[in-house]
């Protein structure tokens, strides 16, 4: 196995770890950004080196479809394609089940997709699923897993749960590179407490309160000595959340999306630079923030840009993810607390509690 794992400190339940990985030594907990095909929009490598960036995150099915996998294969992976010197992490393609679920039919050999590029049928079995991960070449690897969406109940649920613990056996026998590569398994079970115990197939529409007793149920049954990643998370609140209850890994597109939509993450929540308040503010994006968006730009310019210029949208999903990089600071909402009497952390003397409708 291409991995070392190794829990640094603990408290309570939340631990800080050493991940070895074959390109990169990382420290979690950690954030990883999401370059679906090999790039951050907006952002260099080096920009994202810069950030502290450990882990990217690229998209098997679109990776698979645009360039190709046997190309970056040709072209010696996508580390090299991309010039990217650290880790990398690439999904299976399982989520697609749920994003393109209109282009999908889910059954026992795989997934047959329609094309967004050209209409034609595209099979994703575990095995094809593992070999094209085995040709993109990232650290990580994940097995194919059947996505439905969390608020999905009855007996779909279950078929997707024992389903994906089919196709990990699967997926594990198409596994060939074990020695450069980690194979990371996925099991689905919703929302059910009896059917979940991994940490896949959450941020699908739950409410908070379902979400974090789900993350609480399942790093209590996974082992201490392996990494915990819990997939699609990046709301700054989630991530402490999880971290607290015991996660290790996350990834999400929205700090970078948001930043698109010309939106900042601020420690009082989110800060719109499109709204015409900040067409005559000096103040930096986040006045306790170093980044280097922070220290050289005031809010005046970036509203300017943002309804006019791409470099708005470089200029916050720099400081988006810098922000990621770090552990959010502000209000509390009540199901952080609630979430937090069980990881075992009293926060009620650094922070005053506040109801919050958002789910």
């Amino acid at each position: 196995m291409a991995l070392r794992f190794e829990v640094l400190g603990r408290f309570n339940r939340a631990r800080a770890a050493r991940l070895t990985l074959p390109h990169f030594v990382c420290q979690t907990p950690l954030f990883m950004p999401v370059g679906t095909q090999g790039t951050i929009k907006g952002l260099t490598t080096e920009q994202l080196e810069d950030i502290g960036a450990q882990i990217i995150l690229g998209n098997t099915y679109h990776l698979a479809l645009r360039p190709t996998s046997e190309l970056l294969d040709e072209l010696g992976g996508l580390h090299k394609f991309m010039n990217w010197p650290r880790a990398l992490l690439t999904d299976s393609g399982g989520f697609q089940m749920v994003s393109l679920l209109h282009l999908a039919d889910i059954t026992e050999e795989g997934v047959t997709f329609q094309s967004p590029v050209d209409g034609k049928p595209m099979l994703l079995t575990p095995e094809e699923s593992i070999q094209i991960q085995n040709r993109i070449g990232a650290d990580i690897i994940m097995a194919l897993d059947d996505v439905v969406k969390t608020t999905t109940t009855g007996p779909r649920v279950e078929e997707a749960m024992y389903r994906t613990i089919r196709w990990i056996d699967r997926c594990i026998e198409a596994h060939k590179r074990p020695t450069e590569q980690n194979l990371f398994g996925i099991v689905q079970g919703g929302l059910d407490p009896v059917l979940r115990y991994a940490i896949g197939g959450l941020s699908g529409g739950e409410s908070k309160d379902s979400f974090w007793r789900v993350v609480a149920q399942c790093t209590a049954a996974l082992p201490e000595e392996k990494p915990r990643y819990v997939m699609g998370v990046g709301y700054p609140l989630d991530i402490v959340v999880c971290s607290a209850l015991g996660a290790d890994m996350y990834d999400c597109v929205y700090p970078t999306r948001t930043a698109r939509f010309g939106t900042a993450l601020v420690p009082e929540g989110v800060l719109k630079l499109k709204q015409k308040a900040m067409a005559e503010d000096t103040r930096p994006v986040d006045p306790t923030c170093d980044c280097m968006v922070c220290k050289n730009y005031t809010r005046a310019y970036i509203h300017c840009l943002v309804t006019k210029d791409a470099m708005g949208s470089q200029l916050l999903s720099y400081h988006n993810l810098y922000y990621m990089m770090k552990f959010p600071k502000g209000d509390i909402p009540e199901w952080v607390c609630d979430a937090m009497e069980v990881a075992g952390i009293d926060i009620s003397s650094c922070c005053t509690p506040f109801s919050s409708s958002q789910d």
